[in-house]
């Protein structure tokens, strides 16, 4: 009887000694209150208790578990940082102010501040520390169609300016320029062209043109065709912005070759469909395939809104399509095609 008495008793004593353990430190520390969770460098889960008040004098215990966390030691109270290290404690002067220009290029990170990092997760779950250094590049220098603009060497025909000719005298010979040796101006190749064109365009459907963004003008065999001084051709119509908004701007122009490549000539309409400027033998630059962009020949060409221009007609001739691009590649010379179709690409650039 007794025995049994006293395995009871050692029971109730065991029992009451777990339920108080579980009671003490069962509970997660990360559910504890007072503690926050973080991230050091190495990936590791940390824990840090959080100061009753910001005003608490820091003890050495804070300073050890800031050690052992990872965590650079805390500044006391009333000391400057690293950033406000960097000029006296006086009014700012031509010596000691900041140069913004310098601080930029190290990627805003001022002497004594740590690198910048970011934790990620992969794909076992394991958390992973990356350090990364700001992008320091200026604007242009990210977006390198920022560059600096050459405009493609061109062919470009403007309306003639009168001269004021005489009328000739009464029974002068018509052959005279002939017999002496004297060849006659050539007629203008605008005039040429606007002979016949292009007031019967204005009932074509065209494209809007679209800032911010390269799009897309394709030529199909669906387009429209048009028998031009320069040879039939299907053709493309696009507005262009209003002169009311931009008095000019800078165009690039990229023609991609799908089996073979179409050679743009432009036309430069005024609102009643009269051709006030055409460009021919653009010497576009051309750009191999690689394996994430397809191959195009690239043009920089200037648009003037404010001048008149209100409408871009994309054609190409019949010379073109009888001739081909040639480009050196990595095993010889490569010869492209020139096709009566394509897609072409335009995108506003400097105004």
């Amino acid at each position: 009887m007794v025995l049994m008495r006293s395995v009871r008793l050692a029971g109730c004593v065991l029992a009451v000694a777990l339920s108080a353990g579980c009671q003490l430190g069962g509970t997660p520390i990360e559910q504890r209150d007072g503690y926050f969770t973080w991230v050091d460098e190495q990936g590791q889960v940390r824990y840090s208790r959080i100061p009753e008040t910001e005003s608490e004098s820091e003890g050495p215990e804070s300073e050890d578990v800031a050690e052992t966390a990872g965590l650079p030691p805390k500044r006391a109270l009333g000391e400057p940082d690293a950033a406000s290290k960097l000029e006296d404690a006086g009014d700012y002067t031509t010596e000691n102010y900041p140069d913004g220009e310098e601080l930029a290029r190290d990627g805003f990170i001022r002497p004594g501040q740590r690198q910048p990092y970011y934790t990620w997760r992969d794909a076992d779950g394991i958390v992973r520390v990356s350090y990364y250094k700001p992008d320091t590049r200026t604007e242009r220098q990210r977006n390198p169609d920022m560059a600096p603009l050459n405009l493609t060497p061109a062919s470009v025909y403007l309306p003639r300016q009168e001269s004021g000719e005489a009328e000739p005298v009464a029974g002068h010979d018509p052959d005279a320029f002939a017999v002496l040796g004297i060849e006659r101006e050539p007629e203008n190749v605008l005039t040429t062209f606007a002979g016949n064109c292009c007031e019967a365009l204005s009932n074509k459907e065209f494209e809007h043109w679209q800032e911010g963004r390269e799009f897309g003008v394709r030529i199909t065999e669906d387009s429209p065709v048009y028998d031009f001084s320069s040879g039939e051709s299907a053709f493309q119509l696009v507005a262009l912005p209003s002169g009311e908004f931009t008095h000019g701007f800078v165009t690039r122009l990229r023609s991609y070759a799908h089996k073979g490549v179409f050679v743009p000539t432009l036309a430069f309409l005024d609102r009643d469909f009269r051709p006030v400027r055409l460009i021919t033998d653009l010497v576009m630059d051309y750009y191999p395939e690689t394996w994430r962009k397809r191959g195009y020949l690239e043009a920089w060409v200037p648009v003037f809104p404010g001048q008149g221009e209100r409408w871009l007609l994309v054609i190409t001739r019949s010379e073109d399509l009888r001739a081909q691009t040639v480009y050196d590649a990595d095993h010889g010379p490569v010869a492209i095609p020139h096709v009566p179709y394509g897609e072409l690409g335009l995108t506003t650039f400097e105004e």
